[in-house]
Order: C-alpha cells, then structure tokens, then sequence
C-alpha cells in the first residue's frame, strides 16, 4: 500500500548508540576489592608482579595503535550479534528481501549528486541510483559484528546524531532502521534536516507498530521473550509525520509491506504468501514495515526594490483629434 502525500501546511540493532548502564556503588551495594598493591624495588621504581591477575575479558590488549577505532565491548558485541542473528533468520531476510525492492524502485528516478546510507550493510540501498557520489555511513563499533562478506563502509563515525557532513552537501539520505535503535532520532533528524540540501530527500524506513509483528512484539516483552531485538523501540508513523512537522520535512510518498505473520520457518512464510495480496487490499496499514520518501522544504521569498517613478506620457487634449495634435507637435519644432 502507498502512503497517500501530506498536505502542504517536517544494542542489539546496528544503530544503538547508547549501552545500559553499569552497575553502580551505593547504599547496599558491594564495594569492589581494591586491587593488589604492586612490589616496589629498593629505587622506588614499581616492578611487575603475578599478584595483578589475568587481564578480564574485553579489556583492550596493549595500546590501540592511532587512526584505529575504537574496540568494541563485550555489551556491544552482544547487542550486534542478537540483530545480526535476527537478520540471518527467516524472518530478517523476507523483510530485507522487500526492503531492498522497495529502495530499488524508489531510488532509481531521483535525481542529484551526493547520495548517502546510513547503517545496515545488509541491504545495498543505493544501487540503483544515478547518483555519482554514493556513500555508505556506519558506525566504529559495528565492525567487529561484520565479516568480509559484507560491504565496508566509506565513512565510519561514532554515532549518527553527528555526522561529518557539510551543511546542505546531500540530494539523497537513507535511514533503515536508523531511528528505532538511536539514542536521540529528534537529534537525528535535525542532523539529516542539516545535511540535506533544500528539495533533498530521505527516505525513513521502519517497523510499523499497529501490525501483527508490533502485536507480537508488545506480547513479547511482557513473556521477557520478544521476538524482535528487544531494545528497538516502534516508531509509529503518526508520530514520524509530527517530528517532521517541527522541521522542513514534507511527506512526499510512502508504502507499507510484508503482511505475513511473523514466524521462524521458510515453510509457514510461503504457506502465508497468500496475506500479501490480502493484506494490500483489506488492511493495508497494518504491514509490519513502513517506508516513507520526506522532501525538505526551504520557504523563500522575493525582495522587491523601491518603485522608481516612470516619465509621464504625453496625453492628448480633450476634444481635439489627435492629428491635429500631432501636427501642432511638428509646428512647434
């Protein structure tokens, strides 16, 4: 289903940004042991010794060299890896497989320069684009999730509430499932509002909460067994179109997709194939996914100048015919 246009009146997803936090020393709360005083020489000089113990897990080996991201922590690896698994299930691929045919056609006819994706290197959004420059952003601490097989990323930063980007320097933005796993998406979508040039696009992909998948997900959390990653929180799209409204975006274009229910075998996916074609027709707002096409809207205006005063024309004399005007012009010369 498409979305109609609005009216003219703005971790365990690749996107986490923020980790839970640790634990904390208080009233109740065990004090860590402090650690074994090291031995020193007769210099004064403090000299290795075994009673320091063996490193912990995920602690950095030795020195990072410079220009090398950050490592990420055993907490990041986990949340990457439960998405990872997600993706790589019967389930992730029929949402990527209808996500990406999705952004195939979506992104064939749009015209411009720069072209960005952030995130999900699962799904190669830009390859039918006819944009020149076309770049894939993702985050430093999402590498080690990722193996050769997958794409590698132009840029890497830390987290998309800042991107290295000049101001008004992209025609095209793509978010899948940006929004859902970042800490700020308000932020986000200021950043986007910032680095897309006026008529750029961006095109917001996410899961649909008024679907069986967010029925599903909400039942889920209540059993602590949720079958989506448990830290994505559902962006209705209600709620999309008034953050847009606070800023210069303008609903262009949309579809809803993939109304099968959300199982974890092949065989019931293609048993319910037939829910596509149905749920396209009888409910087409419940698709557990949702892809909006956002224009940004820059309002201009026109400085008008001083009105110069224009020589005044010669008007003939009430009652006398204009030949005889014209003649006692000549005479007059």
């Amino acid at each position: 289903m498409r979305i109609p246009p609005q009216r003219q009146q703005p971790l365990s997803g690749p996107d986490r940004s923020d980790l839970p936090p640790g634990p904390t020393v208080g009233r109740g709360a065990p004090m860590a042991a402090a650690p074994p005083e090291r031995p020193v020489s007769e210099d004064g000089a403090s000299k290795p010794s075994e009673m320091a113990g063996p490193t912990p897990v995920g602690a950095p080996q030795g020195p990072r060299p410079p220009g090398q991201p950050p490592r990420p922590s055993p907490l990041v690896r986990d949340y990457q890896g439960h998405w990872r698994q997600w993706l790589a299930s019967p389930a992730g691929r029929y949402v990527l497989d209808w996500e990406q045919a999705h952004l195939d056609s979506a992104v064939a006819n749009l015209f411009g320069f720069v072209a960005v994706q952030c995130g999900l290197r699962e799904l190669d959004s830009l390859r039918q684009s006819r944009m020149r420059g076309r770049f894939l952003v993702s985050r430093s601490d999402l590498d080690a999730s990722y193996g050769p097989q997958h794409r590698t990323p132009n840029v890497v930063i830390e987290r998309y509430e800042e991107l290295p980007l000049a101001t008004e320097s992209a025609d095209l933005i793509v978010l899948p499932h940006v929004l859902e796993f970042a800490r700020d998406p308000h932020q986000v979508l200021r950043e986007i509002d910032r680095v897309l040039r006026p008529d750029g696009r961006a095109i917001i992909i996410g899961f649909n909460p008024i679907s069986l998948w967010g029925i599903g997900q909400s039942v889920g959390r209540l059993l602590s067994r949720p079958p989506l990653p448990p830290d994505e929180h559902f962006i209705g799209l209600p709620r999309l179109r008034d953050w847009c409204k606070l800023l210069s975006f303008e609903f262009q274009a949309g579809s809803y997709g993939c109304y099968r229910p959300l199982v974890a075998s092949d065989r019931w996916l293609d048993r319910t194939r037939f829910m596509e074609k149905a749920g396209d027709r009888w409910w087409p707002i419940c698709g557990a996914v949702y892809s909006v096409t956002v224009v940004k809207r820059v309002r201009g205006m026109r400085l008008l100048g001083p009105a110069w005063k224009k020589p005044a024309r010669r008007v003939a004399a009430i009652g006398m015919p204009a030949q005889q005007v014209k003649t006692r012009h000549l005479r007059n010369k």
